[in-house]
């Protein structure tokens, strides 16, 4: 025996091993989440369904349920009438979750698959066959109801339960963009400060040790079943277990080898895990912090200062990977939140659980914090917009950091202008690396269309609030591209689904310049012109030509007609030989006197009129600009019909693109070189 532990020490303490392990889960990472795809026990034609549901979710249409059955299914239904832990038999239909289709924007799919969760069942009819019998589900829904009877249940489940959702999705939003949305679910720091307590207390009542962490551990493996594997905890978890060995086996490991065991053993439980922001923030913010703990010296506020400027520099690769942006101001913020949260917030919610005379309190009080980071988020001058990087780019950008940070204590001024120089490149990627392209967006049953061309952006139309959604991806896809400044706005008509998102845009987007169509301002363009007006963004009509860079716009206008469709602006211009028409909402008529006014011969690139429309894209037009590309923006299974047969039929000689079929499409010209995208469902 001892020999063994001899030989485990000496083991243990080599680089050589730990430089095994690194390599051993890079390998099974890539081989288990990459090289082997996994498939579905279901068939698609499956109609019934038996399992135990695991998770219950209100969503906006009703209620999800995470139901484990011969593999886990998201299982979406109207009512609620269930348990956790309950036994039902399910009967629906089987469908395949989406992609994202706008580019760079959440991707459903992949998420779901990377939770091994190939389909989602719309359930009929749901029958529970037993009720649940499982403790841990039991205890779980006596403190959900329990929480529920509480003015702050919603805080009160994110911070017990570990689960954000809970919060929805504006106040969860409300801290991430502050930089602060790490507070909002229970953490390391709470186990521990709770570990450190509970042992203490053993001690004083004089229980053995082992005993003591053979309890304590028992405690939170129960907790992490509670919490569904929150994976801060399950660090934490593993963190504790592997010290507690490494001092009664006297390995003495150092902790940045007991981070990187922990590591390796939550990815061998699920190599999927290193998708998980969770999981990327969490893991490498205890690695950096692990690394510099000898610079975390000073008071308790310096602390926090020091732990926060090097949580926020070691976080911004990540943040520019998955939100596109960094806020400056987060440094601050934290110095305010984290303390309050530690000193206040956790303290009084646990409180609040045992004496329920404090909801009241605990409930204003969030309200409070909650107001208070809506307010901060106005502060919009500490934030800037980076173009999303590769996973390549990542990990050079974590490497650089890591060094940064290393040295940032010792060499601030170098350290930082390093940083700033990063950072300044990064901002000007478009300026330095140039792209041109056109990216027709998926704004469901709408129109917005976006022109990128030497480094100018020109967004037409966009959209409207068919799905409240939109405009929100849209958003996150500019960011994505790096893009924060529209450059030239046209707004084709006035119809709702072609403009509506425009008031949206403006407040989100530092907006040049606004060109409207030529007939007189209906109610919704008004509404707009105040806003423009507040905001000193300039905003012209009856514009003929328009000269950007690269490329001359021409409006091809008529007359004014007596229908806000046919007053459409119709937008023409040629680029590196290319010709490109964007026909807005034009009807036969208009088609007929843009033709009798205008030469249009071999169009590459057509925006189709009125999103496929039978009252558009004319045999006789269609047939004199013969376009080589047809391009129709469109809702899925949308009210209209919209696009019509006879139009597809009209168009069948050009390559069609939809947005109902093909999601956002994205053209590329590069070297003369056309490279087509499509971000389909």
């Amino acid at each position: 025996m001892i020999a063994f532990l001899i030989q485990l020490k000496t083991i243990s303490q080599s680089k050589k091993f730990y430089f095994v392990i690194i390599i051993f889960i890079i390998i099974y990472v890539i081989f288990s989440t990459k090289i082997i795809h996994y498939k579905s026990l279901y068939n698609i034609n499956t109609k019934e369904f038996i399992g135990t549901i695991t998770k219950i979710k209100e969503t906006d249409y009703g209620f999800s349920l995470t139901l484990k059955a011969k593999e886990k299914l998201i299982v979406y239904t109207n009512t609620n009438n269930y348990h956790l832990g309950d036994l039902v038999y399910i009967q629906g239909d089987l469908s395949k979750p989406s992609n994202n289709t706008v580019l760079n924007n959440f991707n459903y799919k992949e998420y779901l698959y990377q939770n091994k969760i190939y389909y989602i069942l719309n359930a009929k009819d749901i029958k529970v066959l037993k009720e649940n019998q499982n403790v841990i589900y039991k205890l779980k829904n006596k403190l959900i109801e329990y929480l529920d009877t509480f003015k702050s249940n919603i805080f009160l489940k994110s911070f017990i339960l570990g689960d954000t959702s809970y919060l929805g999705n504006n106040i969860y939003k409300s801290y991430q963009i502050n930089g602060i949305c790490h507070l909002l679910a229970v953490g390391s720091t709470h186990i521990t400060l709770f570990s450190i307590i509970f042992l203490f207390l053993l001690k004083k009542l004089k229980v053995k040790e082992i005993i003591s962490y053979l309890i304590l551990f028992i405690i939170i493996f129960g907790y992490l079943l509670l919490t569904d594997l929150q994976i801060s905890i399950v660090r934490v978890y593993l963190y504790l277990i592997l010290s507690f060995l490494s001092k009664k086996l006297k390995l003495f490991l150092k902790p940045i080898n007991l981070f990187i065991i922990t590591s390796f053993i939550t990815l061998l439980i699920n190599p999927f895990w290193i998708y998980h922001r969770g999981f990327l923030y969490s893991y490498s913010i205890s690695f950096i912090l692990i690394l510099n703990k000898d610079k975390l010296t000073g008071n308790y506020f310096l602390k926090i200062f020091k732990i926060s400027l090097i949580s926020f520099i070691y976080s911004i690769p990540f943040n520019i990977y998955f939100d596109y942006s960094i806020n400056f101001l987060g440094i601050i913020y934290n110095l305010i939140y984290v303390p309050c949260f530690n000193i206040i917030v956790f303290p009084l919610a646990i409180l609040t659980l045992i004496f329920p005379f404090f909801d009241n309190l605990f409930f204003k009080f969030m309200n409070v914090l909650n107001n208070l980071s809506y307010f901060l988020n106005d502060f919009t001058f500490g934030i800037i917009i980076l173009k999303k990087i590769s996973v390549v780019i990542l990990i050079l950008y974590l490497i650089i950091f890591t060094y940064l940070i290393k040295e940032l204590f010792a060499k601030k001024i170098k350290m930082l202008i390093i940083l700033f120089i990063i950072l300044t490149l990064h901002v000007h990627i478009n300026s330095i690396i140039k792209e041109d392209f056109w990216i027709v967006i998926d704004v469901s049953q709408g129109d917005s269309s976006l022109l990128h061309i030497d480094n100018k952006n020109i967004l037409i139309d966009t959209g409207g609030l068919y799905n409240k959604d939109n405009i929100k991806k849209t958003i996150t896809m500019l960011h994505s591209l790096g893009i924060s400044k529209i450059d030239f706005l046209l707004l084709t008509h006035a119809d709702f689904d072609h403009m509506g998102d425009s008031l949206s845009l403006v407040n989100n987007f530092k907006v040049d310049k606004v060109i409207f169509n030529n007939d007189d301002y209906s109610n919704l363009e008004i509404k707009l012109i105040q806003e423009l007006k507040k905001k000193k963004i300039k905003y012209y009509k009856n514009i003929k030509e328009l000269n950007i860079n690269k490329i001359k716009l021409k409006f091809l206008n008529t007359t004014i007609y007596d229908n806000e469709n046919d007053n459409s602006l119709v937008v023409y211009f040629n680029y590196n030989n290319y010709q490109f028409l964007f026909m807005g909402d034009a009807s036969f008529k208009r088609e007929k006197d843009i033709l009798d006014k205008y030469y249009l011969r071999n169009i590459d690139f057509l925006k189709v009129g009125h999103h496929g429309s039978d009252t558009s894209s004319s045999k006789y037009f269609i047939e004199k600009i013969n376009p080589k590309y047809s391009i129709i923006s469109v809702g899925k299974d949308n009210r209209y019909g919209h696009p019509k047969k006879e139009v597809l039929e009209t168009l069948k000689n050009s390559k069609i693109y939809r947005t109902d079929l093909n999601g956002s499409i994205i053209f590329k010209f590069k070297n003369n070189k056309l490279d087509i995208k499509t971000c389909s469902p």
